[in-house]
């Protein structure tokens, strides 16, 4: 006999509530889906051992070398703005740089004798400098995280996330709150505004002390963050302190960024076990 009572709500009586879909994508059950952004990611990065990650934020528009030359080529031969897409390949570097700083990074983590998975390579799992941080991990042949997000552009899972640890919030805040919780390092890229978002968010919590943990931040590719952010000016005008400057490291060198993250990650982080939910 069928078991009808398993069904939504129509003409065989009223179904499970858990099953009833338009009520879980109703106002009436925000709450429920916002908790399942929270219990659902902590299952499975329990399940998979996942004790803390490095972040890497960074534009969704910037192309990996081979594409950025491929570009360049087809618009030298069909016409187009040769400037744009020269410029586009000059920052294709930024791609380049994140692949390899987070293959050496993943590399540097699975030597480390710990039963669980420390520092594992997270990023918002999307293209451009998302997919080349995945891109780089996956290329050391380690788990990394890919912290998806519904947009209405930009925004497909990258080829390059673990399978396992792949997933997509509706919401940003607890998006953001994964990327906060389990961060135990964030290396920056040049981006946009959510990138502009995540970095201040981040520096906001540390600075306020709302994040205790130690958290080293890098700012990759000085010119760029000098154009972008006149970070100096806010401590000149009195709006924070001078050691708030101090909250992050700039760079443009991969060697110099790898042995910033594992330094500070051996001083501050490898005997403190990631959170635990």
């Amino acid at each position: 006999m069928t078991d009808t009572t398993d069904n939504g709500p129509g003409d065989n009586g009223p179904g499970k509530a858990y099953r009833n879909l338009d009520f879980l994508e109703s106002a009436s059950a925000r709450a429920l889906r916002i908790l399942s952004e929270y219990i659902e990611p902590n299952s499975r990065f329990t399940h998979y051992k996942i004790d803390d990650t490095i972040i890497f934020f960074g534009s969704a528009r910037i192309l990996s070398r081979e594409e950025a030359e491929a570009g360049l080529k087809a618009v030298k031969a069909e016409g187009g703005d040769v400037a744009q897409a020269e410029r586009k390949l000059e920052m294709s570097r930024y791609y380049e740089d994140t692949r390899e700083l987070a293959r050496r990074l993943t590399e540097w983590s699975k030597g480390l004798e710990q039963e669980d998975r420390r520092f594992v390579v997270c990023s918002g799992g999307g293209p451009g400098i998302m997919e080349a941080a995945n891109r780089g991990a996956s290329e050391a042949k380690g788990l990394n995280v890919g912290l998806n997000i519904s947009l209405p552009m930009e925004q497909n899972d990258n080829p390059y996330i673990s399978r396992e640890l792949n997933f997509e919030f509706h919401y940003f805040f607890m998006r953001k709150f994964w990327f906060a919780y389990l961060a135990k390092a964030v290396v920056v890229m040049p981006g946009g505004f959510g990138t502009l978002d995540e970095l201040f968010e981040l520096l906001t919590l540390v600075q306020t002390g709302k994040i205790r943990k130690h958290m080293p931040v890098v700012l990759f590719g000085s010119q760029y963050w000098s154009d972008v952010i006149n970070l100096e000016a806010l401590e000149r005008y009195g709006t924070i302190n001078a050691e708030d400057l101090e909250l992050f490291f700039r760079t443009d060198s991969v060697d110099e960024a790898y042995d910033f993250v594992t330094e500070q990650l051996q001083s501050y982080a490898l005997d403190i076990p990631g959170p635990r939910l």
